[in-house]
């Protein structure tokens, strides 16, 4: 079996800027690959065009064209032209595209091509209740109805973009996936009254609501710690920094007490979320966060926000705590109950372990994506 992954991200030197999306494919890339399927990365909107082979894994980085007119069309049509040359010459058997500005609309692809829900643009836009250019929800939504088959990595995604849609179609459910080898507990003590924050600093992963949050906890806990890293984004509504916008929230004692590390390597990301005793994630939209798992999979007590997908990931009060972001105090006061009970917290941060061990581990993930990808190229044998 041989399946290509059609992307604009990935978490390779060789690429430009990548998030969650791009892990998530790079996890289940290497686990297809150890379970012998092969595995080829079409990866669109790049600087340069080059081909390379890495880890098993077949690489063709596709440059962002330039076109006089309609290149929203005619790249689409680029992206097909090559699918369908790449899928004849090296025997590929499925196309695999994410629904994030509708890639595939317009393509007349050869093969099965699947759209996984990792999240759509109209779809994030109805979460954070923002309105949305008219074009992208006209792509993804002609993207959607043109697919073969739909998956999606949680039913709250899967649910609200078929409503959203009004889709016509069954999506099946497959979670994302972590290699728990890669992200585990280094066996040292983390350090009191640390909390750890890492991901885009963007309105809607809830980092706004953080500097009340912290001015709370700073009253009560005068020696806690907030640290903070990522990639700072330019906010949407007040067109400022979002790291600005963040820091004048912030009371002096809080300020003093908070350190942002910008965007760090991923082995980085790893040291400080093993120092750190709460992991806070407040985000009002994701599909299925690979930060929860990642740090889920680092044996860390989380603080969450209680949306849609959460309890799909977290067990409310198990693996730590789901609250709404917006209510700063209890939000506070869940923090400060995991920081003062360390005991009980050591209990949740195994119980979330242990949760991504048996739900999101690659080995549990891959295991439902071949099975779904073989019901595809043989759907009478099911």
């Amino acid at each position: 079996m041989h399946i290509a992954f059609l992307t604009p991200e990935y978490p390779h030197t060789a690429c430009t800027a990548s998030g969650g999306l791009g892990t998530s494919i790079k996890n289940l890339a290497y686990s297809l690959v150890k379970n012998d399927v092969e595995v080829s990365l079409v990866i669109y909107d790049q600087k340069s065009d080059r081909n390379f082979e890495e880890d098993g894994i077949q690489f063709y980085l596709i440059q962002q064209k330039k076109y006089k007119l309609g290149g929203w069309y005619f790249y689409r049509k680029y992206l097909q032209n090559f699918l369908n040359r790449l899928s004849k010459e090296q025997h590929i058997d499925i196309i695999e595209a994410a629904d994030w500005t509708g890639i595939t609309a317009f393509m007349q692809i050869n093969i099965p091509l699947i759209i996984r829900l990792h999240g759509s643009d109209t779809y994030f836009c109805a979460l954070e209740q923002r309105k949305q250019k008219l074009k992208n929800r006209w792509f993804e939504e002609k993207a959607l109805k043109n697919a073969d088959h739909l998956i999606s990595v949680s039913a709250f995604t899967g649910n609200k973009t078929v409503s959203l849609f009004n889709l016509k179609k069954d999506f099946f459910i497959i979670p994302n996936g972590i290699d728990i080898e890669e992200f585990h507990p280094f066996g040292k003590n983390a350090q009191p009254n640390q909390l750890f924050y890492f991901g885009s600093l963007i309105r809607k992963k809830g980092i706004l609501e953080l500097p009340e949050i912290f001015n709370i906890i700073i009253s009560k806990k005068p020696d806690a710690q907030l640290i903070v890293a990522g990639r700072d984004v330019i906010d949407i509504k007040e067109n400022e920094s979002t790291l600005k916008l963040f820091k004048s929230r912030l009371q002096k004692r809080a300020r003093n007490n908070f350190a942002y590390l910008g965007e760090i390597p991923y082995q980085k990301i790893k040291d400080v979320l093993n120092n750190s005793a709460v992991v806070v994630l407040p985000s009002f939209a994701e599909a299925l966060p690979m930060t929860w798992l990642e740090a889920m999979a680092m044996e860390k007590p989380l603080v969450t926000s209680n949306i849609g997908w959460a309890k799909e990931v977290m067990l409310n009060g198990v693996t730590g705590f789901t609250e709404d972001p917006k209510d700063h105090k209890a939000y506070a006061e869940k923090i400060l109950y995991l920081l003062d009970n360390t005991c009980e917290a050591a209990e949740m941060a195994k119980a979330a372990r242990n949760r991504v061990k048996k739900k999101f581990s690659t080995e549990v993930v891959v295991d439902q994506n071949i099975k779904f990808y073989n019901s595809v190229l043989k759907p009478d044998s099911n």
